[in-house]
């Protein structure tokens, strides 16, 4: 009874180091499978827009399924109005050309004003948005906002700030359906974006904070005014510009 009992438990023995073997395998290859997508899908991705052009977004898709129309045309940063980068600079970023990705001391003043419940406050960067752009729908919550800050920095060290201005102005939206600088300037002045006056792009940036409400060719009274403050903050920025001449 004793051997019987010995070989019983021997076989239990075996059978629990065999489903441990199994599950350490498991949670191994999970392992190997959540570093692929967390690392490796978005450096693949980023080493890829180096030298492709972008096809589409997440949003662009989501717009598309929800009904509305899609204009998008790529063309090159040569192609592309220098005034417009100007514009967007003045308008969302004032320091991209120096910033390594991140303006902390902005990012500091919204998080402070969300504990005082103020509401959430802009401190995105030009680089984050993009991040945000190329890879994730536009949902508003903590959590994206720690996964979009995760893929600017895969941005930040694989692209130059030229190349990052460059994705951002081909594939953000200014009205419903259309995105880029190409379809943006068709679409509002119906000219090609290399064409567009420093006007033109002042009043295209001035926008970009919700362009599904205001309009960059029929412009309120407050887009104009802030498109004639980007236009003296152009002037102002002077070497901060560097980066997008």
């Amino acid at each position: 009874m004793a051997g019987k009992a010995s070989k019983k438990g021997g076989k239990t023995g075996g059978r629990g180091r065999w489903s441990k073997l199994l599950r350490r395998r498991w949670v191994q290859r999970t392992g190997v499978l959540v570093l692929v997508v967390l690392v490796g899908m978005p450096a693949t991705f980023t080493l890829l827009y180096t030298v492709l052009p972008v096809p589409a977004t997440p949003l662009m898709v989501a717009r598309l399924f929800e009904g509305e129309g899609w204009s998008h045309d790529w063309v090159p940063r040569e192609e592309i109005s220098p005034s417009l980068g100007f514009a967007v600079i003045a308008a969302e970023d004032n320091l991209f050309c120096a910033h390594n990705g991140f303006d902390f001391e902005s990012l500091q003043m919204a998080w402070r004003e969300w504990q005082a419940g103020e509401g959430a406050r802009g401190a995105s960067t030009i680089s984050m948005q993009t991040a945000k752009n190329l890879y994730l729908l536009p949902v508003r919550s903590l959590l994206r906002k720690g996964v979009e800050a995760y893929l600017t920095v895969y941005l930040e060290i694989l692209l130059s700030k030229q190349r990052i201005l460059e994705i951002y102005l081909n594939i953000a939206e200014w009205a419903p359906g259309v995105y880029g600088a190409e379809a943006a300037a068709r679409h509002h002045f119906g000219k090609s974006a290399a064409q567009l006056t420093e006007r033109e792009a002042a009043l295209l940036a001035a926008v970009l904070p919700n362009p599904r409400r205001w309009s960059a060719s029929q412009p309120t009274n407050y887009i104009a005014g802030r498109a004639s403050t980007l236009q003296r903050r152009i002037h102002q920025l002077g070497p901060l510009l560097d980066c997008a001449r």
